[in-house]
């Protein structure tokens, strides 16, 4: 077998049979084929994209690249949540102490964050002494003792993806339903989840724009879970404006921390509350989707879902005095608030635009070599819909380097929001929820 073989084939539109792909992924992942045969193949695939068969495949053996994860010594069904990743998208820090509360397993690995703003394990990095990379044998022993962890991936989880992903970005080939939905799917199955919900955003914030697009990709990832074995369900949720108020890691923390409290956002908790219930079902713990979000309020009320978030965050080596005193996590050195400079309701806030503030701020990585300022960010005082004053607070800037918060930055902020004269309609939160079964349109 040839690799060009296996290029000629695609490039002209030909489907590759599990083999060939077998033999393009061992051989990338372990240098046998070069960088630029990978990228003629990468690129043959983004435009002449795959089958189902050939991207459960290619799912597959990217999976089976490096270590498959045994999480049988785990009790109980192991559900994972996944995002496609938005702007002050906290929520596994929220969802998964709620359904842990309830007796389900939470398993979690994540690998960093690159983009906007830092991935969960930035976020728990901001709490002082969280400790996120573990052992198997300590991960596992981590989720037996408290029921939760969340943790980093294991430096051989599925190699072949970060190998492709690298490629991808570098050759524009990222936006490929089927590449998008390998490097999504390989992770989750190589994690050893029994079950996955997947978050798949969409609008100006997310990875995604158009729901057409999303819901391709959902039915994508639901079908490649079924197919090798998983429960899976797509969620399809709005990114047109920033999740919840706050953007950047330590302030992510506190408002997952307020959420978890029973005082958070309302968007963010409901989002959550959705998640979770989806989660609770797959995993058995009640069949109906209301029951289960009655399940999830009531550990907000009775105080349970945060009691588990301190649990974790004490299990792996965190300062616990951050639940209860949330100042702990931010005393950014300088603060700045932007304000409107006309009067309106606000009409649109772009996510993706405030999410490239808060990195200019230092919340985010533009490399993946960049240091984080984990106490940099955005916290929101208005959302859509809500009426703003001229000179009326929008947004306050964090950061602890004085020279970030310059005239480019607030701008970059203030163009984010548009104004209108009257109160724009409610955007839905959920547009729609793919399973095996099919879509329904929320």
């Amino acid at each position: 077998m040839k690799t060009y073989d296996i290029i000629y084939k695609k490039r002209n539109g030909k489907e590759l049979n599990e083999d060939e792909i077998n033999y393009f992924i061992q051989g990338y992942t372990y240098g046998h084929i070069p960088d630029y045969q990978a990228a003629a193949l990468i690129m043959s695939i983004f435009f002449r994209g795959m089958s189902k068969t050939e991207t459960t495949n290619l799912t597959l053996a990217m999976a089976k690249s490096g270590e498959m994860i045994d999480l049988g010594r785990i009790k109980g069904k192991k559900v994972d949540k996944h995002s496609t990743g938005g702007v002050g998208d906290k929520t596994t820090l929220i969802v998964g102490p709620m359904v842990a509360a309830l007796g389900v397993p939470v398993a979690k690995m994540s690998g960093p964050g690159l983009g906007h703003t830092g991935g969960t394990l930035d976020k728990l990095k901001s709490i002082p002494g969280m400790k996120v990379e573990m052992t198997r044998e300590e991960f596992i022993e981590s989720v037996n003792q408290t029921g939760i962890a969340l943790a980093g991936q294991t430096g051989n989880l599925a190699p072949a993806d970060k190998k492709i992903y690298v490629l991808r970005d570098v050759i524009a080939a990222v936006e490929s339903m089927p590449l998008i939905a390998s490097s999504i799917m390989s992770k989750k199955l190589a994690a050893g989840a029994d079950a996955i919900v997947l978050d798949v955003k969409t609008g100006s914030g997310a990875l995604i724009g158009s729901l057409e697009e999303a819901i391709e990709l959902a039915q994508t990832m639901v079908a490649i879970g079924e197919e090798l074995g998983r429960q899976t369900v797509a969620v399809i949720t709005s990114m047109e404006q920033p999740l919840g108020m706050a953007i950047g890691n330590s302030l992510e923390v506190i408002e997952a921390i307020e959420t978890l409290a029973g005082r958070g956002p309302k968007d963010l908790e409901e989002i959550c509350l959705i998640l979770g219930a989806h989660m609770l079902v797959l995993a058995g713990k009640t069949d109906r989707l209301s029951e289960a979000i009655d399940l999830l309020r009531e550990t907000i009320s009775s105080g349970t879902a945060l009691e588990k978030f301190r649990q974790m965050v004490k299990n792996q080596g965190g300062l616990e005095a951050v639940v209860d005193d949330i100042a702990l996590l931010n005393n950014a050195k300088e603060l700045f608030e932007v304000c409107a400079d006309e009067a309106g309701f606000i009409e649109r806030i772009d996510a993706k635009e405030i999410g490239l503030a808060a990195m200019m701020l230092g919340a985010g990585r533009e490399k993946k070599e960049d240091v984080i300022d984990y106490q940099a960010g955005i916290l929101l005082r208005k959302k859509i819909g809500d009426y703003a004053s001229a000179r009326e607070v929008l947004a306050v800037l964090f950061s602890n380097h004085p020279k970030k918060i310059n005239e480019l930055t607030v701008n970059k902020v203030l163009s984010a929001f548009k104004f209108c004269d009257s109160k724009p309609p409610k955007i839905p939160l959920v547009k729609a929820v793919v399973t095996k079964e099919g879509i329904q349109h929320i």
